[in-house]
């Protein structure tokens, strides 16, 4: 099937009346099997998830006044180390006290300066560095991790939509998966359709409402009319609905069996206005869909697994005048999992006077979202630092980094 590209989009797509009342905008997930009793599941958050709110840095004497209304909109619930988890992903605080959620701070891509949530994801999938004006490596990470392992059998790998997550695309085999495509709009085409309606507040409550439609069309596709056995009771968690966990739960059946690797990616991350309630949702989700991901697969299975949570930038260390926040630079990920070391907070604080952010408006990145990866198959697959660092990310420099998993 032809790639679709942003410009086909808007003159063929468009044009031909595409509907995003009947498009379901589906988010991709990518699966992969490999000779691993370990579990990797990694989770995009599209949009910039706002670290800095997620993981509160209390103990920073220069926060509070940079986020006068946003820290004092929705508590939080302190950890260690003067930082303090945004109270949506409260439901996820039995696991920290478990010894199986932890987070890294002031971490990024190598992208700089651009702000555009294409490159950024793109970069961010790729696992490469970012060279101003060239083009973006096609193939991902994860898939070429799997190119290094001798022997491997690919089961699955494949994305439901109508075309691949970069993370796994490349030259181990993979493969699509989708229904009635005719009703489909790609993930690249909602996110162009994101970018060119961005501050069209009109636009983004039709785009959300339509693919809350979508969303529930791909449930009962995957899931049936039966609600399955292994589902989750939503309805203890305020905001989350059970389609909210198909995604978790479709990952959950297959790690249950024969794949290693999953991948799929939570859209909405992107709050430029009304932070507070936007994010709130967006991490009761994210918490819903961690532990349906840990009841899905079961005490032996979650025993040997690791979730990890990444974005493509950071956002603004102001707030702005909408109560919201930027495409900025530094930001944060989540670890969840049995195989976690889990209670930590790893983090190389840079501070956040004016001085100390990255030109004088974001926080200052000190560790590269690619070190924290190769940390995870280097402790969880027995991959080498060499085949890591010349091969899986070209060019990165892992350094010391590590005592992420158990």
């Amino acid at each position: 099937m032809a790639q679709i590209n942003r410009r086909n989009f808007l003159f063929n797509g468009l044009a031909g009346g595409c509907s995003l009342a009947a498009s379901p905008l589906i988010t991709p997930v990518a699966l992969a099997s490999a000779p691993w009793e370990h579990r990797l599941v990694v989770i995009v958050l599209r949009g910039a998830m706002d670290g800095l709110d997620t993981l509160r840095p209390h103990g920073d004497p220069n926060f509070a006044a940079l986020r006068p209304s946003l820290t004092n909109a929705i508590a939080d619930i302190p950890l260690v180390d003067g930082f303090a988890m945004h109270g949506g992903l409260s439901e996820l605080l039995p696991l920290w006290e478990a010894g199986e959620l932890s987070f890294a701070h002031a971490v990024s891509t190598p992208y700089r300066d651009g702000r555009s949530h294409f490159k950024g994801q793109d970069l961010l999938e790729a696992g490469t560095g970012f060279v101003p004006g060239q083009p973006t490596t096609r193939d991902g990470w994860l898939n070429r991790m799997l190119q290094t392992v001798p022997g491997i059998t690919s089961e699955t790998a494949y994305a439901i939509g109508t075309n691949d997550m970069i993370i796994l695309s490349g030259n181990a085999p993979s493969s699509n998966w989708l229904q009635g495509f005719q009703l489909r709009m790609s993930d690249q085409a909602e996110r162009l359709l994101e970018l060119v309606y961005h501050d069209d507040d009109l636009f983004r409550t039709a785009l959300n409402a339509a693919q809350g439609v979508s969303e529930t069309i791909l449930t009962e596709q995957m899931l049936g009319t039966n609600e399955p056995g292994e589902m989750m009771d939503a309805g203890s968690m305020a905001g989350v609905s059970k389609r909210d966990l198909a995604l978790a739960e479709f990952a959950s059946s297959r790690l249950r069996a024969e794949t290693r690797i999953a991948a799929f990616s939570l859209n909405g991350w992107d709050t430029h206005r009304d932070q507070a309630w936007q994010l709130e949702v967006n991490l009761r989700k994210l918490a819903a869909t961690i532990l349906q991901l840990k009841q899905g697969v079961g005490p032996k299975i979650w025993a040997n697994t690791t979730v990890v949570t990444m974005t493509e930038f950071g956002r603004t260390a102001r707030e702005n005048g909408s109560s919201g926040t930027d495409h900025g630079t530094g930001g944060a990920m989540l670890f969840a999992g049995g195989a976690v070391r889990g209670g930590k907070i790893h983090a190389d604080w840079p501070g956040l006077s004016e001085a100390d952010l990255y030109k004088r408006r974001d926080l200052m990145p000190t560790q590269d979202v690619r070190a924290y990866a190769a940390a995870l198959m280097r402790e969880g697959f027995g991959l080498g630092v060499s085949d890591l660092e010349r091969h899986v990310f070209p060019g990165l420099d892992m350094g010391q980094l590590g005592g992420i998993l158990r």
